[in-house]
């Protein structure tokens, strides 16, 4: 066991089990959360065990970071790059000294990150603390420094693997000028460190990166939850998207500052991802009865050019989604998406290991489907297609 894993591994890396027969290419999307991006490296081991790798792998901010530390390694060192990672920038000895200490001891080692950054991620940038109105480049213009990030990044990853290699790596950006959403494609273009760190780069804490001249902000102020970027892909394959929520979009009526604090940010972040999910339902629904009302039309008619075109909007490829949920845990607040500490990794690292691991022995995919259902929703196990 270890700090970025928290969990036994069920086999040893140079064994891996036997892939599942799984109905498509599979697909991991990686939410934006910060600290809480600990949950996807015990989702990823939890799949790196049962023998499944993904085709494709699509992030957000810190879910561009473990997207990329998985596209741009081979399968057998990914986990070992992801707790690298992860304990580079775990709380350091003073962070820790006051974690330990009882009640108030998480907050102010959070405060310690808020005033000294995490050496391998990002540190205060002093001229927007001491004067917030000066002037300042555009690409400095952020509480924080994140030149740190680039070489960590350049340490752990292979960018030639991950624009050539076997995995598509794609990550979104929030376009600064134009307040588009920008989703950077290994398929279509080579990336490197600025498109991850685009990424990432939340505002006000965060600059902009600049790529081929225009800036670009953390893609989760837009979209947190990349999605879309699987249900519009051209062409449209069978798939099974493994879609990491990190955010909860549910909870109870906050009674505290700190408690609507910690609410405001789950939905903020959580970036609709439910009325996401209905819409494409009901899309990939319509796209099945297109093509079923096609095929009962006579064979002269079908083959009329206007019909023909009609029908174009039909697709019959299927898509489940297995929605994976990223618990709270006891005692967190609005800081959680900063807590680096070595038992709040841990913590979420191995409830992403033991979700994922459940969902792979329910196997939700090899239950029946309705014929007409082309996007099939799976949580806690079981198909919520038909609802």
């Amino acid at each position: 066991m270890n700090i970025a894993t928290g969990a036994t591994r069920r086999t040893v890396d140079s064994e891996p089990a036997r892939r599942p027969p799984l109905p498509g290419q599979v697909v991991l999307v990686l939410q934006g959360g910060g600290a809480l991006g600990a949950y996807q490296t015990g989702v990823y081991r939890a799949m790196h065990e049962a023998g499944i790798e993904p085709d494709w792998v699509i992030g957000t901010s810190i879910g561009a970071i473990n997207a990329s530390l998985i596209a741009g390694n081979p399968p057998e060192e990914r986990l070992a790059r992801m707790e690298e990672f992860w304990e580079r920038v775990t709380h350091g000895p003073l962070q820790r000294l006051f974690a330990s200490m009882p009640m108030v001891g998480g907050t102010m080692a959070n405060w310690l990150t808020f005033a000294g950054g995490i050496t391998p991620f990002f540190q205060p940038n002093p001229a927007a603390f001491l004067s917030p109105h000066a002037p300042l480049d555009a690409e400095a213009a952020g509480y924080y420094s994140t030149v740190p990030l680039r070489p960590t990044l350049a340490a752990l990853i292979d960018f030639d693997r991950a624009n050539a290699g076997p995995v598509r790596l794609t990550v979104g950006a929030a376009n600064v000028r134009t307040g588009e959403m920008r989703y950077f494609d290994s398929r279509d273009m080579p990336l490197d460190a600025r498109h991850v760190m685009a990424s990432g780069a939340l505002p006000p804490a965060f600059p902009a990166i600049r790529i081929d001249g225009d800036l670009y902000w953390d893609g989760g102020i837009l979209s947190n939850t990349p999605v879309e970027a699987v249900f519009d892909d051209n062409p449209r394959r069978d798939a099974v998207v493994f879609a990491v929520h990190l955010w909860n979009p549910g909870g109870e009526e906050p009674r505290t500052i700190w408690q609507v604090m910690n609410r405001h940010k789950d939905i903020q972040y959580s970036s609709r991802a439910v009325s996401h999910i209905r819409r494409q339902r009901q899309i990939h629904r319509l796209r099945h009865i297109i093509k079923e009302l096609a095929h009962r039309l006579p064979p002269e008619d079908r083959a009329r050019p206007e019909i023909r075109q009609m029908e174009a909007y039909g697709c019959l490829t299927r898509m489940h989604v297995v929605r994976l949920l990223a618990p709270s845990l006891r005692g967190e607040d609005h800081q959680k998406d900063i807590d680096f500490s070595t038992s709040g990794i841990r913590e979420r690292s191995a409830a992403g290991y033991a979700d994922t691991m459940r969902v792979l022995d329910a196997a939700p995919w090899e239950s029946f489907i309705d014929p007409l259902e082309g996007f099939v929703l799976h949580e806690d196990g079981s198909s919520l297609g038909q609802t």
